[in-house]
């Protein structure tokens, strides 16, 4: 609690700063955060959008995970957050079904932190489709209803878009977070998940700007 308690305290000083310092001097392109070109257009422009590309492999995605969970319950009404879970091929791509699968179901809210802390701290191993599948039975759906939930239309089309996605925002790994279709942000080498929140909110709240401008 209390290691909560200071990474929300240092947040909001960084979050402070940010608003303190303004526009582009804050954080800067090229060394903090990049340009996506051309942008990619969003799903919905009345809201500006935030994607958390991640792996349940990535242990820094495990690491990030319960700051972002806390800084998400906090956004307010003009943003809309998701995550998008990278992995085209094996059991990455396994994982990447369970996400969406569960995200149909209704189970992520009580499942996506529950699958990290199996993958990273439980050391539970998962090689296939079908031990993934095992793991979400504990949320009160058969392992036959999942797997057939992760091979369905629904995921298949969410997945495929995915994939056509992810080369046009230029990531090339996780966790990687993504402003509105136009910046592209990695953990920053110093400041941790703290640091890469800022910088995102940062980013919001220049795209919130530059709307308000317009």
């Amino acid at each position: 609690m209390l290691i909560r308690s200071a990474a929300a305290l240092v947040l909001s000083l960084l979050a402070t700063t940010v608003s303190a310092q303004g526009a582009p001097e804050a954080f800067v392109a090229g060394r903090d955060y990049e340009i996506i070109e051309p942008a990619v257009p969003t799903a919905d422009a009345a809201k500006i959008e935030v994607i958390e590309v991640f792996a349940y492999t990535c242990i820094h995605c495990a690491n990030v995970q319960p700051f972002v969970s806390d800084w998400k319950a906090k956004l307010p009404a003009d943003v809309d957050f998701s995550y998008a879970p990278l992995g085209f091929g094996g059991v990455g791509e396994a994982f990447a079904r369970a996400y969406f699968a569960g995200d149909v179901l209704g189970l992520n809210d009580r499942a996506h932190d529950a699958l990290f802390k199996a993958v990273h701290v439980e050391r539970r191993e998962f090689r296939s489709p079908a031990d993934i599948a095992a793991f979400y039975t504990q949320y009160g759906v058969t392992q036959a209803n999942f797997e057939q939930a992760m091979n369905s239309f629904a995921v298949n089309t969410r997945l495929n878009r995915l994939k056509q996605q992810i080369p046009r925002y230029g990531v090339d790994g996780t966790p990687t977070m993504v402003v509105n279709g136009k910046y592209r942000i990695q953990m920053p080498r110093q400041g941790g998940p703290q640091a890469l929140l800022a910088i995102v909110d940062f980013l919001v709240a220049k795209e919130r700007a530059a709307r308000a401008g317009s």
